[in-house]
C-alpha cells in the first residue's frame, strides 16, 4: 500500500536543536558539579529529560529539568534552524495533499517554539508532544494517537525520525520507519534498527511517497 500519511520526530529530524540540546545538557550538568563530555551529552539527545536526569541523581532530578528547561528556552531561538530542504520537502508533500503530523518526546511549548522560529507551524494536521502520552516513544502508544487523530491506517503511515525510539516507536505500531542519516546517533546504529528506509537527504521522501 502507498503512504499516504507521514509522521515526524522534531528534533534532529526536522529541526537542527542539536547544539542547543548538547549545550543545555552541558550547563546542567556543570551547574550541579559534573562537568559533561560532548560525547556523553550527545548520548542523551532523545529520551524524555525526567528518564535522563533520574538515571543521574533521582533526588536532583526535578531541579536539574527546571535548569536545563530555563536555559534550553533563554537560548532556543539563537541556536535553532531547520535541516536542509526540509521547508521545501515538508511544503510539497502538504501541496500534495498528504496528512503530515508530529510525534515528539519534547514538552508543547518548546515544540510551537520550535515550529514557529522555523517557519513549520502551519503545515502539521496533529502534534503529539510528551504532554499528550502516559508513555514516550519507543513505546507506541504516541505514534498510534497521531495515527487515531488523522484517522489514518498503520499499513499506510510512515514514521520519520532521527534516534532509535522513532523507528522502534514505529515498529512498535506496526507502521513503515525511515531514519534520517544527519542523525548525531550515526548512520550505523541507525541501520542496526532495521527501518524501513534510510533517508540521505529529507528530498529522498518526495521519491519514497512517489512524488
Amino acid at each position: 500500500m502507498s503512504i499516504h500519511t507521514v509522521l515526524f520526530d522534531l528534533d534532529g529530524t526536522l529541526i537542527d536543536t542539536n547544539e542547543l540540546i548538547i549545550e543545555s545538557f552541558m550547563y546542567t550538568f556543570r551547574q550541579y558539579g559534573k562537568n559533561l563530555a560532548r560525547e556523553e551529552a550527545i548520548e542523551f539527545i532523545g529520551p524524555p529529560l525526567r528518564d535522563t536526569f533520574l538515571q543521574y541523581d533521582p533526588g536532583q532530578a526535578e531541579a536539574m529539568i527546571a535548569t536545563y528547561r530555563e536555559h534550553n528556552k533563554l537560548h532556543h531561538d539563537d541556536y535553532v534552524k531547520a535541516f536542509p530542504n526540509v521547508m521545501e520537502t515538508i511544503d510539497r508533500l502538504h501541496r500534495e495533499g498528504f496528512q503530515l503530523g508530529i510525534v515528539t518526546s519534547k514538552m508543547k511549548g518548546t515544540v510551537d517554539m520550535g515550529l514557529a522560529v522555523t517557519g513549520l507551524d502551519h503545515y502539521f494536521q496533529t502534534v503529539i508532544t510528551l504532554d499528550d502520552v502516559t508513555c514516550a516513544k519507543p513505546h507506541p502508544e504516541p505514534v498510534i494517537m497521531a495515527i487515531n487523530e488523522l484517522d489514518a491506517n498503520a499499513e499506510s503511515t510512515l514514521m520519520v525520525g532521527d534516534n532509535s525510539h522513532d523507528i522502534e516507536a514505529g515498529q512498535n505500531a506496526g507502521i513503515r520507519t525511515a531514519a534520517v542519516a544527519w542523525s548525531l546517533k550515526s548512520r550505523e546504529k541507525l541501520l542496526a534498527c532495521r527501518p524501513t528506509y534510510m533517508l540521505e537527504d529529507m528530498r529522498d521522501l518526495l521519491d519514497i511517497m512517489g512524488v
